[in-house]
């Protein structure tokens, strides 16, 4: 068994994956590089899925899936409980891999460690409260009631931003529910799903109950999309990806929930304390690089404080610490890949090109990009609607409440959004005329607790995570109907 230091300290040889409670390097001997954002070196060799592996991984799990359901959820709480021990113990090493494989600063790593505790915790509550209904029904001596039952398979594909937070979120309520589950963890963060395999096998999860398949979208993606025997796929990653998956999914009438990308917007009037929305936009952009679905990357300011919004939000951007995630003080690390860089500094040139203002950053080196801020941007610009995944956001002056309402709306996305604002009733209009499936009232717009309704509408995805949404989402109801006496018929 290869616990979690073994993995985030051996650098030389080949990582194996976990496939039916064993460790294996897999059956083509394909191997992935894994590279430090910071650094740009190898920090892991990992072994790779093939189509067969994929296959094995299915068939362990859809043989595993009777036995785990029928465990008493006595049993399957005391798992994920001891699971969430697990990970307290060594949250430090945890931590150390996410920050090694993704460039999560000390600010956010150890966050994410400790939200995948609490998931666990409350995926451990929910174990009790699969409920079902009872209903009078139409008919004479009748009782009907309806019951959950799990899947059976479910498969979930995780991205690198967050890859223990969005891998646990999906396999803890997955496990509670009594499905059994195969995590195909992104390709840019495989360790933290290794590490997460070691857990549950330490907690004491049966063999076949949950796989972790390293490996690229065609041997091991379409491989999970179109089995039959998989009956759910929940994706967290981009709206093209999230698009195709879905048509996939369609084609197999298989259930898939999709929680996709974001344009989200901070909307500020005119009364807001001017310092707390500077702060607060602040952190919505350039928490973790920008690197987060939720992220504020629309800041929409009442005109009566735009000009003192803009500059005191300047300056607090130059103030952000660039830097090595390890050191304490560091806010903005490094983006996932140098390719991103480039990415979002061809979006900032074609935005200045066609008249936007550079108010602060644009510049990068490596995988690290400056904080970012632009005026003037508009519908015609690719950053206006298009998700830049870093630390680079936009300014918008409204002219009043209804005029930032309308600027929040004008996106094909629908994820996240919020208001700073003293005034109750305008933050309660806005609740209700935003087009996004969460809204924040004087806060910023990335927020996220395992045991509340996470999702969004439009093209940031459909399906609901967290608490009983994926308690929902992850099983099946019946209807049973009970005949007290006997029922007359017709004929």
């Amino acid at each position: 068994m290869h616990n979690v230091a073994e993995i985030s300290q051996t650098k030389s040889r080949i990582r194996p994956f976990y496939i039916n409670g064993e460790w294996r390097e897999g059956s083509s001997a394909e191997v992935d590089n894994n590279y430090n954002p910071a650094t740009g070196k190898v920090c892991a060799v990992v072994a790779q899925a093939s189509a067969e592996d994929v296959d094995e991984a299915i068939s362990a799990a859809h043989a595993a899936r009777h036995g785990w359901a029928k465990l008493l959820v006595s049993e399957r709480e005391a798992i994920l409980l001891k699971a969430a021990d697990l990970i307290a113990e060594r949250a430090d090493e945890i931590r150390d891999i996410i920050i090694e494989e993704t460039g999560s600063t000390l600010l956010k790593a150890p966050w994410e460690v400790g939200y995948a505790i609490d998931c666990l915790r409350s995926a451990a509550a929910w174990t009790r409260q699969a409920h079902g209904e009872t209903f009078p029904t139409c008919s004479p001596g009748q009782i009907g009631m309806t019951v959950r039952q799990p899947l059976g398979v479910i498969a979930g594909i995780a991205p690198f931003n967050s890859p223990l937070l969005l891998s646990m979120k999906k396999v803890a309520f997955a496990l509670a529910t009594g499905n059994t589950f195969i995590l195909k963890p992104s390709e840019f963060a495989p360790l933290t799903g290794l590490a997460l395999a070691e857990i549950f096998e330490a907690a004491g999860v049966p063999k076949g109950v949950f796989n972790v398949v390293p490996g690229s979208a065609d041997n091991v993606g379409k491989r999970l999309v179109a089995d039959p025997r998989v009956r759910m796929i929940t994706f967290t990653g981009s709206e093209r990806v999230g698009k195709l998956l879905a048509a996939e999914c369609g084609k197999h009438m298989k259930k898939v929930t999709l929680e996709l990308g974001g344009k989200s917007p901070l909307v500020v009037l005119d009364d807001a304390d001017l310092q707390y929305a500077v702060d607060a936009a602040a952190f919505g952009i350039f928490y973790h690089q920008g690197q987060v679905c939720m992220a504020n990357s629309r800041i929409i300011v009442e005109q009566g404080i735009y000009q003192r919004f803009c500059e005191a939000f300047v300056e607090k951007a130059k103030g952000v610490v660039v830097g090595d995630p390890r050191h304490p003080d560091t806010v903005v690390g490094p983006l996932i890949r140098p390719e991103q860089c480039q990415f979002i500094a061809g979006q900032i040139s074609e935005a200045l090109d066609k008249g936007a203002s550079l108010l602060c950053g644009g510049t990068y080196e490596g995988s690290f990009f400056q904080p970012t801020v632009l005026t003037g941007v508009t519908p015609d610009m690719r950053i206006y609607g298009e998700e830049s995944f870093g630390p680079v956001t936009s300014i918008y002056c409204a002219r009043d409440f209804d005029h930032a309402v309308e600027l929040a709306n004008d996106t094909h996305y629908g994820l996240s959004s919020a208001i700073v604002t003293n005034d109750l009733q305008k933050a309660m209009a806005f609740s209700e005329q935003s087009n996004a499936g969460m809204i924040h009232i004087n806060d910023t717009t990335i927020s996220d607790e395992p045991h509340i309704t996470f999702g969004g509408t439009g093209d940031s995805g459909f399906g609901r995570e967290g608490g009983r949404a994926s308690m929902e989402e992850m099983t099946e109801v019946k209807w049973v109907t009970i005949q007290t006496g006997k029922r007359e018929f017709p004929f």
